[in-house]
């Protein structure tokens, strides 16, 4: 019995320190009004990856000096999206689109700010291809695409670098680095295992 007491707040601690991360990597929270345009509104189809992907993520965001994590579990074909936010082995955050409607669940730890559309929009800047997302940007946004290398910019003023390390942009380490918001995010991908989630 002192040993499930002692797991209460060790799982607490672990919701906590996932609400920390995807706050850092949604809100970039500053004590400051936020600038304009923070987000684009981007909601892809699942088929405009062109791929089917499985893949077991770790994410970590570095912002002030403070590191936090968290592990995702993502799969993408052409009809869905499925993502799930693991804090140690606890979900925290779950999402799923079609395309056409999104259904999310979070745990009640997370901040109320913390939107599932701001997820989605986040892995498909990431992952989906440069012409999905060029043809789906608002006016004056731009991105560039060039050896394992992406770059978005708001009318000629660069807001964030994407870096891979392998040429398939779902594998390996990726490192997005948000000079608006001045936080990074490094996302170590392998293929999910037969079985996993």
């Amino acid at each position: 019995m002192p040993q499930r007491l002692e797991l209460l707040p060790r799982a607490r601690r672990a919701v906590a320190a996932a609400a920390g991360l995807l706050a850092a990597v949604l809100l970039a929270g500053c004590a400051t009004t936020p600038p304009p345009a923070a987000r684009l509104g981007l909601k892809l189809a699942p088929q405009a990856l062109g791929e089917s992907i499985s893949v077991q993520q770790h994410l970590r965001v570095e912002r002030n000096g403070r590191s936090d994590e968290l592990d995702v579990a993502l799969e993408v074909d052409a009809a869905h999206i499925e993502l799930v936010g693991l804090a140690l082995g606890q979900r925290v955050l779950s999402l799923s689109y079609d395309g056409k409607d999104m259904k999310t669940w979070r745990h009640l730890m997370l901040p109320a700010q913390v939107k599932a559309e701001d997820v989605l929009e986040d892995v498909q800047l990431t992952l989906w291809p440069a012409a999905a997302l060029r043809a789906a940007l608002p006016a004056g946004w731009q991105i560039e695409e060039g050896a394992q290398r992406r770059t978005l910019s708001l009318n000629g003023e660069t807001i964030m670098r994407i870096e891979y390390s392998a040429p398939q942009r779902w594998m390996g380490t990726v490192v997005l680095e948000n000079l608006r918001y001045k936080y990074r995010l490094t996302i170590e991908s392998a293929p999910a295992e037969e079985g996993q989630p």
